[in-house]
């Protein structure tokens, strides 16, 4: 027979031993699970709705990336960039729609910025994203081109857009379409010379 002594040494033995065992397991599942939710993260999905610098409209239904648009009354594209070899551009006329908004993320899918047509310049879509060289570099010669452009600062070059338009009534649907059709997202160069 175990002395108490003996008894409560051994238990204490026994619980860190299963302790051990625990953690190792949990970290093999983790370790083993993480490239199957790290392909899930948002900016992989878009990545994977097509090419980059192009607006990739969302349907009701989820799409082969898992994306879809999560309101009826609200159409929705979104655009992966990389500002790595130069600014890209976000534009888009306002035909009358009665709303719309865009979001810019990084790629940890951190929000770096975002606006509406009630706070843009006369509600159009005029966005210029770019690292903090490239801001210095437009702001030392603005173009003209971009002389009323929002210039917004990402501290990462790889990033994602979502540019969202209302159509609150079925007579919206094709303003609300048409606005995200020809909505631009791409690089922007304004010197051919000109190094970022």
């Amino acid at each position: 027979m175990l002395r108490p002594r003996s008894r409560f040494a051994l238990q204490i033995l026994f619980a860190v031993v299963t302790g051990l065992i625990g953690a190792a397991l949990l970290h093999l599942v983790i370790v083993l699970l993480l490239p199957e939710f790290s392909e899930r993260d948002a900016y992989t999905r878009i990545l994977a709705e097509g090419d980059i610098h192009r607006f990739h409209r969302l349907g009701e239904r989820p799409d082969r990336a898992g994306l879809s648009k999560d309101d009826p009354f609200v159409e929705a594209a979104v655009c992966a960039f990389d500002v790595g070899s130069g600014p890209v551009r976000l534009t888009a006329q306002n035909g009358g729609v009665p709303f719309w908004s865009l979001a810019v993320y990084d790629q940890s899918s951190n929000e770096v910025f975002s606006i509406n047509d009630r706070t843009s310049a006369g509600g159009m879509l005029d966005v210029v994203i770019a690292t903090p060289v490239q801001i210095t570099t437009l702001r030392k010669s603005l173009p003209q081109a971009v002389s009323q452009s929002i210039l917004v600062e990402t501290q990462q070059a790889e990033g994602y857009v979502i540019l969202r338009s209302l159509a609150p009534q079925a007579s919206f649907a094709d303003i609300a379409s048409q606005f995200l059709t020809q909505a631009t997202c791409a690089p922007f160069e304004w010197r051919s010379r000109s190094r970022f």
